[in-house]
Parts: C-alpha cells; structure tokens; sequence
C-alpha cells in the first residue's frame, strides 16, 4: 500500500512538477486521518514499535537495527488494550508540570540566557520574545526582543559562557545577530548579517535552521534540513549544502560540511563536558509505518549519516537501489533510534540541579508528533540516558498526555531548555503555550 501511495506520488510530480509533492503528501495524511479503511483503523506491529497509546512516563523504548521491517511493509491490527484517560499532561512521579506562559503565537525554540531569561522564536511572527521571572507577579515578564526577524528558529549566545556579546538566530536561508549584554529585553540595535547565503539556489524544503557553537567559540554550527523527502542528489543543484550540519566561523565565511547524509537535523546541543555536537533527525517518509526511525546522536566530524541512499546503517533505500554502493558500509548507526515519523526537534543536555542526580547530563527531546503515520506517534517529550557521554540505545517517555486517547491532538512539544533554577522548559506550538517541569518537593521557584 504504501509503495503504491508512493508512486502515486511520484507520478503527480513528474506530472505537476516538484513543488506539487508537499500538498500531495500533505493530502494523503489528511486522507489518513479521516479514516480510510485498511490504513487508519490499522495499528502498530508488537514492540518495539509503537503508538501514542503506549506512551506513558516512565516508558522505556530500544530500537535496533535488526528491528526494521522490510520497506513499504503495511500495518498490521494486533489486539490492543486501550488505557484510561489520565491527566494532561503527565510527567513521572516525583515531577509536576505547570503552565509557565501563554499568548504566544506558534512558540518555537527556546534557550536559556545566562542570566536565566528565556529566548523564544514565533514561527510566522517575526519576533524574537524574552521572558523574566519576577516574584510579585502570576506570570513572567514577556517583552519582545526584536522584530522583523523572518523565519526565526535557532538561537545560541556568543561568545559561549557568562558574558555574551551577540544573541545569533538562524533563519531558512542565513544568520543574523543582535548586540547584546546580559539582561537586554529589546535588541540593542538591527540585526547584522553574519552568514548571508547559507543555500545557494532554491531554500524551499526543511527550513529551520538550529545554531550552536563549539565550547572555544571559534566554530559555528548550522543545521540544515533537505530539500525533498527523498531525491537524488547527484542531479539536483537544489540538495547543494543541505542535509548537512555547517561549519563556519562565528564571524561567517566559508561554508564547510562537518556531517552529512543528515536528512532534517532540526535541533542541536553542545555537551558542556565533551564539547560533542548532538543532533535530531527527521528521516524520510513513505517506507511504511515503521521505517526507517528518526533518531538522536552524536555527530562525528565527517560522519555519513546515509540520506539520501541508505538509513540506520547500510540498508539502502529501494528508491536508489543500486546507487553508490562504494558508500554502504561508510554510513554510521545513530546512537539512539526513535519511533519513526515521531518528529524529534528541539533537544537540552540537562545540566541543573534541580533533578534527582540520575538526571545530570540526560537529553530531553520535544518530539513534535507524526502527520504521516496510519495511527499517530510522538506528541511528548523524551529522555535519554547517557553513559559516559555516550548513548546507551534507548529512550524513555517523560512528559506526555499532548494527545487524546481517541486520538485527538491537545499539544505540540517542539523546544526544550534548562532554565535557571534546573526546571524543564518546553514550548508548545500547538496550545501556544511554555510549560515548566520541575521536581516535587522542590520550592516553587517565581512564575
């Protein structure tokens, strides 16, 4: 079923052109949803694939490599136990989650000054938002930082450490920068352009673009998503520079590949302790319900990640069979493999106190939640254990309930950041809300 869906696809673009096959792909997931016979009301094979029904804190998950099914593998309808409705959302016990902030429009990412302020993009808005904890009041201090900053996503400090001298954003096709000293709530003057083209043809396709920079601040990186679900890049100009993590100097200059192969890598953080670059990924679709996962991992410097030939290894996608076989046993296993089409964006290094120790240096992920799945997955935030820096191979849900038990849509996680005080931050851009995770027993820290 899902190799037919996928020609179908293919035969509209060679019909309408390129530009048509978001709208049909975004037609076929309405079709899913509205309940087509033999593809919504099917269910998930045993673990350990699942769905937002077995999502529950506390749940650990390990995906493998020799878990995948063979692509274009359609859904089967296993019996399935449905849960009771539970609070919204749920954390583990021993944390409690409150509503930090609202009024956003379309909240993005989120990272954490180092005076404690929360930077946050809008997606559509143009603004870049701070909020301020202040102990008199119900809620924080909301200003706008700056405006007419399109296509906002990504945001670090420069240089790294207490006294920053420029907030950087990343946007879909450049980097801009603001003068800041710690505890500006508006920018000290228009944004400067430090890296003007970051794609050199068409920027159309994945358009968030994360930021971040190496511990010695003399290496920026730039996430950058591809242009197509799945195309062949040897013959299309447009895939130049993308599926790629960049590296550039945080003045600009040259653009260099630090990694490829790297479908949609749309969040980034820095390990405080090893300096190591970790990543998500948005892998591609229409392989089937359960192939290939998304995942989050350690980025080695020119390490291949597979897109668009192969996935999770040496497996080859049968959209190229045959294609550039010299690279099959050159393409690296991400650490952690995710439920695919889960949609992992936005990732934190836990670095607070706040947390029991068994959660220093864990990453939490904001997974954004599958439009292109016969039964939904995603909608949470995940946490992932560490050893030595290292990923152990499996993840485990930590804040869900942002879907229903019949399935319908409350919420959307899409950044995470460790505040100040070492709660969670996570935004939501489906609510348009910040939420605010903290360990019980813990004093309430300011609104």
């Amino acid at each position: 079923m899902f190799e037919a869906m996928y020609r179908a696809v293919m035969g509209l673009r060679t019909r309408f052109g390129r530009t048509w096959v978001p709208a049909a792909l975004l037609a076929l997931s309405i079709v899913a949803w509205l309940g087509v016979p033999g593809f919504v009301q099917s269910q998930n094979p045993e673990a350990p694939f699942f769905d937002y029904r077995s999502q529950v804190p506390g749940a650990v998950h390990r995906i493998t490599p020799a878990d995948l099914p063979p692509p274009f593998t359609p859904p089967v309808n296993p019996r399935f136990e449905q849960k009771p409705p539970s609070p919204w959302p749920q954390a583990p016990s021993g944390f409690v989650v409150e509503r930090y902030a609202s009024g956003f429009e379309t909240p993005r990412t989120i990272r954490t000054a180092p005076n404690g302020d929360l930077f946050v993009t809008e997606l559509g808005t143009g603004r870049i938002r701070v909020l301020r904890a202040t102990p008199d009041a119900a809620e924080p201090r909301i200003e706008t930082f700056a405006t007419g900053v399109d296509g906002a996503y990504g945001i670090a400090f420069y240089p790294p450490g207490p006294e920053p001298a420029f907030v950087y954003v990343g946007i879909y096709n450049s980097v801009v920068r603001f003068p800041y000293v710690n505890g500006d709530l508006r920018a000290r003057g228009p944004q400067q352009m430090v890296v003007p083209q970051i794609l050199s043809r068409n920027a159309g396709g994945h358009w968030t673009r994360d930021i971040a920079f190496s511990p010695d601040g003399r290496t920026m990186y730039i996430a950058v998503g591809s242009a197509a679900n799945i195309d062949d890049t040897d013959n299309n100009p447009d895939e130049f520079h993308r599926a790629n993590i960049l590296e550039t100097r945080p003045e600009g200059g040259e653009l260099l590949v630090f990694a490829s192969g790297i479908r949609n890598p749309s969040g980034m953080a820095i390990d405080p302790e090893s300096g190591d670059l970790w990543v998500s990924c948005n892998e591609r679709d229409l392989l089937g319900n359960n192939l290939p996962p998304d995942y989050v991992t350690r980025v080695l410097r020119s390490g291949f990640y597979g897109w668009p030939w192969f996935y999770t290894g040496g497996n080859q996608d049968p959209r190229h069979r045959g294609k550039h076989p010299e690279l099959q046993h050159q393409v690296l296993v991400p650490d952690v493999l995710l439920q695919p089409h889960s949609a992992p964006l936005g990732l934190a290094i836990y670095d607070g106190d706040q947390f029991p120790p068994e959660y220093r240096s864990n990453i939490f992920t904001a997974v954004h939640g599958s439009w292109n799945r016969s039964v939904p997955v995603g909608y949470e935030v995940i946490r992932i254990r560490r050893d030595r820096g290292r990923g152990i191979g499996e993840y485990e849900d930590f804040l869900t309930g942002f879907i229903s038990e019949s399935g319908e849509v409350r919420g959307r996680p899409v950044g995470v950041s460790v505040a100040g005080d070492g709660s969670l931050m996570v935004t939501d851009d489906f609510a348009n809300v910040i939420w605010r995770v903290r360990a019980v027993g813990q004093p309430a820290p300011p609104p």
